[in-house]
């Protein structure tokens, strides 16, 4: 395939053996014609035209900045995971987002992620919020404390892992529930759209959500009204412990916009470049009063469902049996095959390839990166815990609600 061309040992040379042209103009072109060659061939309902080759014009900082969220969201899971295996007093828990970071880096590298909900764009979460969150741009300390329950956390302890959020940098929050994400989300870019504004909204989805009602009244809604929103399906096979393939009757979850007339649109999902790329067609899409987009980032998860089971201190992914799932639910081989295509190694290759950086300065981003994320995990670990009763805080808008004991 084209794409093992690009990032594998050959990439220097197409399957007929010409030679590339290896600037970031001809090196990119090849990339999004190898996405389009995916995202409009077999018959599947496309966006219009080929995806623009907008990467070309980042400059070297953002690129940079790019392989950066990649590698932060990596190294804060990888960290977390250890911290899971081996730290008896460690509260935090998390579904793990490695293996996908590709897909939250290039598509909030799109978007603006300053301003507060007036003039940031938004982004709704899932279960699976980590690596949205970093690339939204939050506090990593601060979130890294909010998964310990800590007191000085994003959220004050409340929220842990499946319900935080930041508006300040348009992070609306994560959803515990699957599907209830994208109505909220148009919702926002409904009210977006009424008092004129450019913003625009972002939900991100699993491939679960195609078999939820959500998904469906979300789409038909924001096609109906032209809504300035964006719904990323990150297919990574599997929802919870069964493949995808359950509850999807196509191949190819972006079929459903057909159904809407809207656009659809494949991407590979380990490559962060393609993934920016399309989102940035999306957004100007959006921006422009021209409606909403379904993008499906083909992806995997390289940990379990939940947690760490099969994993262990100091590998990157598990493998093998989840006591949670009964079985061993998806094979070895099938890990070890994604994880090949691996989107930090992807991220530092493209950046070598264009002369970006060199492989010395890429290895020094991520020792910085790395130790970046070893300070937060310990910053947080010397914050205050959360009390219990404070629980009951906020529950109302006024007043208090008083402790019972039930025994």
């Amino acid at each position: 395939m084209l794409y093992n061309k690009i990032h594998g040992q050959d990439r220097a040379v197409e399957s007929t053996g010409t030679a590339l042209d290896t600037s970031r103009r001809g090196f990119l072109k090849i990339v999004a014609l190898a996405g389009a060659a995916v995202s409009f061939g077999g018959g599947v309902a496309r966006a219009k035209g080929e995806i623009g080759f907008w990467a070309k014009d980042l400059t070297d900082q953002q690129l940079i900045d790019m392989y950066t969220t990649v590698l932060r969201i990596r190294w804060h899971e990888r960290t977390m995971a250890d911290k899971m295996l081996t730290d008896p007093n460690y509260r935090g828990y998390n579904h793990f987002y490695a293996g996908q970071e590709a897909v939250a880096t290039g598509i909030c590298a799109t978007l603006r992620n300053q301003g507060g909900v007036i003039k940031a764009d938004l982004i709704y979460s899932t279960h699976r919020p980590a690596g949205h969150a970093l690339a939204k741009g939050i506090d990593l300390k601060k979130m890294v404390a909010e998964m310990d329950f800590r007191a000085t956390g994003l959220n004050n302890g409340y929220a842990a892992e499946m319900h935080i959020s930041d508006p300040e940098v348009g992070f609306m929050g994560a959803d515990g529930m699957i599907g209830p994400g994208p109505v909220i989300a148009t919702g926002s870019a409904f009210a977006i759209k009424a008092r004129g504004s450019d913003q625009v909204v972002v939900n991100f989805g699993g491939d679960g959500t195609y078999a939820t009602p959500h998904f469906h009244s979300a789409l038909n809604n924001a096609a109906l009204l032209k809504l300035p929103f964006i719904y990323v399906i990150e297919n990574n096979l599997y929802h919870q412990y069964a493949h995808y393939s359950y509850s999807c009757p196509m191949k190819d979850i972006a079929d459903a916009a057909q159904t809407y007339r809207i656009p659809g649109v494949v991407v590979d999902g380990q490559d962060v470049i393609q993934v920016y790329n399309a989102a940035k067609t999306a957004v100007d899409r959006a921006r422009a009063g021209e409606g909403p987009t379904l993008i499906e980032a083909k992806t995997y998860r390289y940990y379990n469902h939940w947690g760490a089971p099969g994993a262990k201190p100091g590998e990157l992914g598990a493998f093998g049996y989840d006591p949670l799932a009964i079985s061993s639910f998806r094979p070895e081989r099938e890990v070890r095959a994604w994880m090949q295509r691996d989107p930090v190694d992807i991220a530092r290759d493209i950046l070598i390839d264009w002369k970006v950086v060199d492989a010395a300065k890429a290895s020094e981003i991520e020792a910085s990166v790395k130790q970046e994320v070893a300070d937060a995990f310990a910053w947080a670990a010397a914050q205050p815990l959360c009390n219990p009763e404070d629980g009951l805080k906020h529950v109302f808008v006024e007043g208090t609600v008083e402790a019972r004991q039930f025994g």
